[in-house]
């Protein structure tokens, strides 16, 4: 008697396996994705706000140092850069040079501004005044 034949049988997935698993992801892509943008984008003003509280205590020290704030000609760059004709500067106010907002748009300053002694603020993610959401203006 011969042996029983035994044939050796690859195993795999099959094409319906894997296109049920591709929906399966595509499925969880497409709950997770929008979630996850919406917490970049609510990151980013959260960052942009604390820029802006930063820049407002160093404005602050400017003007307590200076007796006046910095001009809306010498911006926030002079907490970081003595301005010309400034006896009494004892900056730098910041580390750094002023960084761009978390869209990469300058930081508008304004002195005296329209809300107060001074205006910062980022005009968001469209750069553009006004808007909503993520296009919405920050400011102190």
């Amino acid at each position: 008697m011969d042996p029983p034949v035994t044939r050796s049988r690859s195993r795999g997935f099959t094409l319906l396996e894997l296109l049920v698993v591709m929906v399966i992801i595509g499925l969880l892509v497409g709950y997770v994705g929008p979630r996850y943008f919406s917490q970049i984008g609510k990151s980013e003003i959260k960052a942009a706000r604390a820029q802006i509280d930063a820049f407002e205590k160093s404005v602050e020290l400017y003007r307590i140092d200076t007796g006046h704030f910095p001009t809306t000609e010498q911006g926030l760059a002079a907490l970081f850069v003595k301005p010309a004709n400034e006896p009494k500067w004892h900056g730098p106010y910041l580390k750094k040079e002023p960084p761009a907002d978390p869209w990469g748009n300058p930081y508008i300053y304004r002195a005296p501004g329209q809300r107060g002694d001074f205006d910062i603020l980022s005009l968001g993610k469209d750069g553009q005044p006004g808007g909503e959401g993520e296009a919405a203006d920050i400011a102190n």
